[in-house]
């Protein structure tokens, strides 16, 4: 598409419109600031949303993201506001999140001369970036978006950067939009080897004891029904990540539960006891595999997988089969024999037993007079829609949640995995939110990690974005308080927290609030709160000391996986 001779920055504008852009998040500043004068010409068909930080902005387009499946779009000034962006930045390489950050940049001209607020965020991005590029001239602009956006949704999804001059972003051009559709030196996925499809199926066939194990992948690679058809046929036993959750509904006859750290017992233990491991768009992350010289000793091991660099980086495999998951599970189905492993799925349901006895009751049924982490999400459980997405900050209430949420839709998690960032949760729930206000989005969070990034409540009250925010206070950092009680003699080194009013600081907001301390009003609090016309604030006081079991400490084996 051609047009006249127009300014950088309506430049940068028209191009996101042509991507299909729907939401921006971000911060404006004097080196992006052109930008921001021309998306006032342009607020009917593109929405900027002004988070409160420059981080919020971020993951805010990282929950957008991931519910959408399509890019998310963040601006910021140079300098700060450049490089407070990179904590999301990094958040969503490692996994696999769809972006394109575009920050303003000092004048070319100035370039190298420590001007104001001038940061060098090419080699500071570079680490924690799918692809970045620096924009000096208008010509330069239009193609750099282009790129961006195909660069960040293509293959293996990330983030990408791109930094703009401030006289690229003034200075007049010719609106010229080409999409990008491919470039030589990039390639997005290899051709599935039908000899890899043919020994997998070998192995799956000839296997007594398989196991599936599937992660995120499945969801980027929208390959959810091609796995369901897969377990049908094979009837194999499967677990996921956490950040496969919602890959496969719960209810599923395969499904066994959930691997890593504090994953549940059978999944963990019956890792070690295989035959035959497949793993579907996973990546053998340490909190899945423990120990890495006692992880799946026994077995042989089949990785579907689309970046090849993540086949043999930690665990061998004898059969490597390289694509798009979407496909290879497809075909291979059409090469495994259909098959009931009813002994080897009794040894999960047993094991599973177990731990509701030891563990479960306790969360889930408690006797004692505190409130429980477990209790709360099983009764949110009774009340939220199917299509609820949970988002979760990091922490004991993460993992609680994440054990305990009834997934049965796919993108319905949303929570940082590889890199664990506290303040996550907030602003990526309004993401998510902005990008359907008519679906269900329950943000819980600790009360450690909201006040990281408490001050997207904010953006939340401009907004009116209708999410439900659980707060699971136990007026601790909970995790690492879990483990200094564990490992560490109890000595509570600077984990203690003298919290402030929460419902008195959402009030201030304008949100409504309510604070839970006794059993018998948490139901009545948690239905208020869904069917509450607009953002709810929901804090509940829970035990102090309540521990996340079952659990696999650091340097343990997956087969050490404790119950208490």
């Amino acid at each position: 598409m051609k047009d006249q001779m127009i300014r950088g920055a309506d430049i940068v504008v028209r191009s996101l419109i042509a991507e299909q852009a729907e939401v921006i998040f971000g911060y404006p500043g004097g080196a992006i600031m052109p930008v921001y004068d021309a998306l006032h010409d342009y607020h009917d068909q593109l929405r900027h949303v002004l988070t409160r930080h420059e981080q919020g902005a971020i993951h805010a387009a990282q929950g957008y993201a991931r519910v959408s499946g399509k890019v998310g779009v963040c601006l910021a000034t140079s300098g700060p506001g450049a490089t407070n962006l990179i904590t999301g930045m990094a958040d969503a390489q490692i996994d696999s999140t769809p972006l394109v950050c575009i920050t303003g940049q000092v004048a070319a001209h100035l370039l190298g001369t420590d001007a104001f607020q001038e940061t060098d965020m090419i080699g500071i991005s570079m680490p924690c970036s799918k692809w970045n590029i620096q924009v000096r001239s208008v010509e330069e602009i239009a193609p750099a978006i282009a790129k961006a956006f195909y660069i960040a949704r293509s293959g293996r999804p990330g983030p990408v950067l791109i930094d703009i001059t401030k006289n690229a972003q003034v200075d007049f051009g010719e609106f010229n939009y080409v999409p990008c559709l491919g470039f030589r030196s990039y390639k997005t996925h290899n051709p599935i080897e039908t000899s890899a499809i043919a020994k997998a199926a070998d192995l799956i066939n000839s296997a007594e004891r398989p196991y599936v194990l599937f992660g995120q992948g499945v969801v980027l690679g929208k390959a959810e029904a091609e796995l369901k058809f897969f377990l049908d046929k094979s009837g194999i036993p499967a677990a996921c990540t956490l950040l496969g959750s919602g890959a496969l509904p719960q209810d599923h006859p395969n499904y066994v539960g959930k691997l890593g750290m504090h994953g549940n017992y059978a999944p963990n233990l019956l890792t070690n006891k295989c035959d035959v491991l497949i793993a579907v768009g996973m990546r053998f992350d340490d909190r899945v595999t423990g120990d890495l010289k006692r992880y799946a000793k026994q077995a042989r091991i089949v990785h579907l997988e689309l970046d090849p660099a993540e086949v043999n980086k930690t665990v061998k495999c004898e059969v490597a089969v390289l694509g798009d998951c979407r496909e290879s599970l497809a075909m291979l189905t059409a090469a495994v024999d259909a098959k009931k492993h009813d002994t080897w799925m009794k040894r999960f349901r047993d094991l599973e037993e177990e731990e509701t006895a030891a563990v479960m009751q306790h969360d889930l049924t408690p006797t004692k007079d505190g409130l429980t982490m477990g209790e709360v999400i099983n009764i949110v459980n009774q009340y939220k829609a199917d299509d609820a997405v949970l988002v979760t900050d990091v922490g004991q209430h993460q993992m609680i949640a994440w054990r305990y949420f009834n997934y049965k839709k796919t993108r319905t998690q949303v929570t940082s995995g590889g890199l664990g960032t506290m303040g996550f949760a907030l602003p990526a729930a309004l993401g998510a939110q902005l990008h359907d206000y008519s679906r269900q989005v329950i943000c819980v969070v600790g009360d450690g990690g909201i006040q990281m990034t408490i001050q997207e409540l904010g953006t939340i009250m401009q907004t009116k974005a209708p999410v439900k925010i659980v707060l699971l206070n136990n007026n601790y950092l909970g995790m690492v308080r879990q483990w200094q009680q564990m490992f560490f003699d109890k000595r509570y080194s600077f984990t203690e927290l003298d919290n402030p009013d929460f419902v008195k600081i959402a009030e201030a907001y304008n949100i409504k609030a309510q604070k839970v301390t006794e059993r018998g009003d948490l139901r009545e609090a948690v239905e208020d709160m869904l069917i509450h016309d607009g953002p709810f604030f929901l804090e509940v006081v829970v035990e102090k000391e309540d521990n996340v079991f079952p659990m696999i400490a650091t340097g343990c084996s997956v087969e050490e996986v404790r119950l208490s």
